[in-house]
């Protein structure tokens, strides 16, 4: 009977510490990782690994152009003010551009495209139509602004991140003229960046961090960050500055230098 005792009392202790390894040396195997959702979705082309974040970004820059470039043309129409025409002309001039580099793109990586804006963006389409004088204005400044702001942080993700040329070159070109179409949008003086700050906390998932909250007292002034002595720098800033679309950039897979 003691034997016994003994024997289920070491059998419950190697289960006990099975179990406690367990979580460890499998979290590396187990699906749902970052890891993992890489390594599964990723396929290898000539211009380097494509994951579905790189696919995603091509499907929803083409997604843009399909609501944005019938957006932007309707505010030329309409022309309500020479601002709101200014943007849609903006609008309709940068994703025409873009929309045939995405296509280029995605025939050279073999990336399904969709052919109609999804239900949400059709939506906003018909809110837009069924607008008018200033409702239509702050419609078309607000919806255009906040969606421009959400594919603004999901193009910086996937340039970060992207290992394929292609996709890094289209996020790039997709970045100025998404940065142009919000500056233009923004200078409607339409719209209301309370609404989109408080949007943005609600979906927020970690605290800022930063500086305290200024106390009144005029801080030091901060030191200007320079270049040390014998070093004269002649480059310029780029690309463009907001406001203008370029759209004579290099077409996918050709390279941005001479």
């Amino acid at each position: 009977m003691r034997v016994n005792s003994t024997a289920l009392i070491i059998v419950a202790l190697v289960a006990t510490l099975g179990a406690l390894a367990f979580p460890v040396w499998s979290y590396a195997d187990r699906s749902g990782t970052g890891q993992a959702d890489l390594a599964a979705g990723t396929v290898a082309t000539r211009w380097g690994p494509l994951s579905a974040a790189d696919r995603d970004l091509l499907v929803k820059v083409r997604l843009a152009g399909l609501w944005e470039i019938p957006a932007g043309q309707q505010a030329m129409e309409r022309a309500p003010t020479k601002a709101i025409a200014a943007a849609g002309d903006h609008l309709v001039v940068g994703h025409t551009d873009l929309d045939q580099r995405v296509r280029t793109a995605a025939g050279q990586l073999g990336v399904e495209l969709p052919s109609q804006p999804n239900a949400q963006q059709q939506g906003w389409l018909r809110e837009l139509t069924a607008a008018s004088g200033e409702t239509y204005e702050r419609k078309f400044a607000n919806l255009l602004r906040s969606a421009h702001g959400k594919v603004f942080a999901a193009i910086a993700q996937v340039r970060d991140s992207t290992r394929n040329s292609l996709v890094r070159q289209l996020a790039t070109d997709a970045n100025q003229t998404v940065l142009d179409h919000i500056t233009m949008l923004e200078a409607t003086g339409l719209v209301d960046f309370d609404d989109i700050a408080t949007g943005r906390a609600a979906t927020a998932t970690a605290s800022p961090t930063g500086p305290p909250p200024p106390s009144g007292a005029a801080p030091a002034p901060a030191a200007p960050a320079h270049p040390g002595d014998g070093v004269t720098p002649t480059s310029r800033p780029s690309p463009a500055p907001p406001g203008e679309v370029d759209t004579d950039r290099p077409a996918p897979g050709e390279s941005p230098l001479p």
